[in-house]
């Protein structure tokens, strides 16, 4: 009998690994849930719960199949390889079936099963073009996006993007065994912001590529409007394979592989990002550990002020788009892209604030945390990444409300203290309000943007 182990991967459709762990009749489905290790790695409540959410429905999608899904707590990743040889044995699996994880404890950890009597049978699903595939003429990684991008899109016109069916059934429907438990009434309201991967692949991702997809690149960076196809939760607990989105966009956009240089293309770019991220996860396993890309950066002596880090925790800054965009994230576990990048520029320059305090607390609220996208990021903004904004670089949080909230309607949205500032005034309010205190319920700026500029400079200068 063959048993499929379910990880980052919890889906039926376009699951190669489960379709060949089924091909040979009655199998087995273990998810082994890891809550002191998702701990250590600080993984969110909002996306364990996402987790929780979509294995109960998977239970009942394999329930149809005749497959039982049995998700079982074991700890860590050591428990997992002492159950999985224990069930093994028991019930006298002859191959375990499972996705792949890019991520250095993962790649550990079935290095370590490889080593046992287990036979494991590991795929590959969770990018575009398997990572390795593109490198340069002398077979190295890029370390600049643009001729990574170049590569990758020789190599991803020339596959095959039909997703996988879902497999036979092995025997009768069953019933299916595993419940989500129950979440706080606040968490729960978080997440009924998301539908299912159903409703997202048959309904909002449709619905996105017919009606929005052609305007994301004039949409994409404004938080107050609903322009992007907010599908990275389910491609973070790979509830929908980047492959299945993909096939879509042919379907709508079939030659976009040919309009690289056109508006279209800009949301594919997305992706192609997150390859690159991946890839360089897989090629510089060191970056889970902690450590910057330019190991010049490593040695960086962050100011590290708890006071300053408390207040953008909070969103407590004094600078409108910033605190929106924490409140965004804390109260909702998702923050726009423009605005991740205004908030890590702000934390690593600004407040010359370490970009690993950032990374952990994204980690630690996203319901999409992934940690080769959040790595890539921070380590961008904070320009000790591959291919970063440099250091020079530094956004203004003024104008970049200005440019990307013209009206405030974002940042009223969630800071309430602001709700009745004029327009003209709302981006950083300070002189108005000082005009008039019985209108001031906001907060003071904790760093004045042209002495923090200059001061991130220096810091960068003197330093790397």
């Amino acid at each position: 009998m063959n048993l499929m182990w379910f990880r980052s991967d919890l889906r039926v459709v376009d699951n190669l690994a489960l379709r060949d762990a089924m091909a040979e009749g009655p199998c087995k489905a273990l998810f082994l849930s890891t809550k002191h290790q998702w701990q250590q790695h600080d993984v969110s409540a909002i996306k364990i719960a996402f987790i929780e959410q979509h294995l109960e429905a998977l239970s009942r999608e394999l329930a149809m199949l005749g497959v039982e899904l049995e998700v079982v707590e074991v700890g860590d990743f050591s428990g997992q390889i002492e159950f999985l040889i224990r069930y093994c044995k028991q019930h006298q699996i002859k191959r375990i079936f499972a996705n792949g994880e890019p991520e250095i404890n993962e790649i550990s950890r079935d290095t370590k099963i490889a080593r046992t009597s287990l036979s494991l049978a590991l795929y590959e699903s969770d990018v575009v073009v398997p990572k390795g595939k593109v490198h340069t003429a002398d077979g190295e990684m890029y370390k600049v996006f643009t001729p990574f991008k170049m590569a990758w899109i020789k190599q991803a016109r020339e596959q095959s993007y039909a997703p996988y069916s879902t497999p036979v059934a092995v025997s009768k429907p069953i019933e299916h065994s595993y419940q989500a438990p129950s979440v706080s009434e606040k968490l729960t309201k978080r997440l009924h912001r998301w539908p299912s991967a159903w409703q997202m692949r048959n309904q909002g991702l449709i619905g996105f590529f017919k009606q929005q997809h052609s305007k994301y690149h004039a949409q994409r960076d404004f938080p107050a409007i609903n322009g992007t196809s907010r599908l990275s939760p389910y491609l973070a607990i790979g509830a929908i394979s980047v492959k299945e989105v993909i096939n879509q966009l042919l379907y709508h956009q079939p030659m976009i592989f040919d309009d690289v240089k056109s508006e279209k293309f800009s949301w594919l770019n997305e992706l192609v990002w997150r390859d690159f991220y991946r890839h360089l996860q897989f090629h510089f396993p060191f970056l889970a550990k902690g450590k910057s890309f330019r190991a010049k950066y490593d040695g960086l002596m962050w100011r590290n002020n708890t006071v300053d880090f408390a207040a953008w925790c909070d969103g407590k800054t004094g600078y409108p788009i910033v605190d929106a965009a924490m409140r965004q994230l804390v109260e909702t576990g998702w923050m726009h892209n423009r605005l991740r990048m205004i908030v890590a520029s702000f934390l690593t320059k600004h407040l010359l604030i370490d970009w690993r305090w950032g990374e952990r607390f994204f980690m630690q609220h996203l319901i999409d945390g992934d940690l080769s996208a959040n790595n890539g990021g921070w380590q961008w903004a904070a320009g000790t990444g591959c291919d970063a904004q440099p250091y020079f670089r530094i956004f203004n949080p003024i104008t970049q409300s200005e440019k990307f909230d013209p009206a405030g309607d974002f940042i009223r949205m969630y800071l309430p203290e602001l709700k009745q500032m004029p327009t003209k005034k709302i981006h950083f309010p300070h002189d108005y309000l000082a005009m008039h205190p019985e209108q001031n319920s906001y907060w003071p700026a904790i760093v004045e943007h042209k002495q923090a500029r200059e001061r991130a400079l220096a810091f960068y200068k003197e330093q790397a």
